[in-house]
């Protein structure tokens, strides 16, 4: 979809240039409710004013933008180290642009493509499913890492790389689940997430079907929308909160090693102990998982390797390459010393 010019916003409008740019700088000297009428039409067909570029052309431009959502999980740290370092190597420039939980990714990318004139795009994290029309909406190549997006079917310059998050949460629910553990509790993101929580909830209920254990909904502990979901506060406040409620598990199953470690670290302050009295999973493969006292069980993400493949990509999708549009990668169970066998 071609970017809408200010002469479009003005004719839309009904009035002129001039009046669309005093609208855009708050002149004073502009009707209120011409002034809203401009504002809102700019706002729904998302024209971006370039000032500080406006006779800059995007072949000139060597720009790749990084879009992180979720920047309190450090999963994402040494995927950025590889996108920039890549990207250098390139000769480009390296913009990384942080995306609120409760922002929509594609139009932060939207808005940043029209700023910075950029050549191209990688999310990093973010929801599964975008509307079409706003998807056409970015006219430059772009990669979704870390999610197996869904993409229109005509679309030509997107991919994803991802592993398969519900099958990788079935592998370790299955894993719990043949150590004895019947009363798994999961440590899930909010209700309303259509992402990664989403496919890793479907793992687990997948998993403990296929045992022949019924799907307890008490057992499954949501993230509250004040809260961020992949921090290790919100670990621990979900777990403080279970153990104050006195419900009955043997093991925890967080859907991200943060949360595993504040998990860890509530069950330590209410005097209990892992793994003899409750055993705690996580899933990302993040150093601390492996340096925390005791080492956490979970499932490794090859992150440096997604990032890798990501920008490879991305560089083909500019080159006009075809490529693959999507891309799974394995991951691997690693057997920490937070989780036991019970009888």
């Amino acid at each position: 979809m071609e970017q809408i010019t200010i002469k479009e916003v003005a004719k839309l409008c009904g009035v002129g240039v001039s009046t669309v740019s005093r609208a855009i700088n708050n002149h004073p000297d502009i009707n209120e409710e011409t002034k809203q009428k401009i504002l809102d039409t700019i706002k729904k067909y998302n024209y971006v004013p370039n000032n500080s570029a406006r006779n800059l052309k995007r072949s000139d431009s060597k720009t790749i933008a990084v879009l992180i959502k979720g920047i309190s999980n450090p999963f994402f740290g040494s995927m950025i180290q590889v996108l920039e370092g890549e990207v250098k190597k390139k000769k480009y420039s390296f913009v990384l642009q942080h995306v609120e939980e409760d922002e929509d990714e594609v139009e932060v990318a939207i808005q940043l493509e029209k700023e910075k004139r950029l050549k191209g795009i990688v999310f990093l994290g973010g929801m599964y499913s975008h509307k079409e029309e706003k998807l056409r909406q970015l006219t430059v190549p772009y990669v979704i890492s870390t999610v197996n997006m869904q993409f229109p079917e005509d679309a030509r310059q997107c991919a994803s790389v991802s592993i398969d998050d519900e099958k990788e949460s079935y592998r370790m629910v299955d894993y719990l689940c043949r150590c004895g553990h019947k009363k798994i509790v999961i440590l899930t993101a909010g209700k309303e997430d259509v992402s990664i929580g989403k496919c890793r909830l479907a793992g687990y209920r997948k998993a403990l079907e296929a045992h022949g254990i019924p799907y307890d909904e008490s057992l499954v502990i949501s993230t509250r929308k004040d809260s961020k979901t992949y921090s290790i506060e919100n670990g621990y406040k979900m777990t403080e909160e279970l153990l104050k409620e006195g419900k009955e598990f043997s093991c925890i199953y967080a859907i991200s090693d943060t949360m595993a470690v504040g998990a860890c670290k509530a069950i330590f302050d209410a005097g209990k102990r892992i793994p003899e009295d409750y055993s705690v999973a996580g899933f990302d493969g993040l150093e601390m998982a492996a340096y925390y006292q005791p080492s956490i069980t979970t499932i490794r993400q090859p992150r440096e390797e997604m990032a890798a493949e990501a920008i490879r990509i991305l560089f083909d999708l500019i080159k006009k390459k075809k490529v693959e549009t999507k891309q799974i990668f394995e991951a691997a169970l690693l057997e920490g010393e937070s989780t036991r066998k019970i009888v």
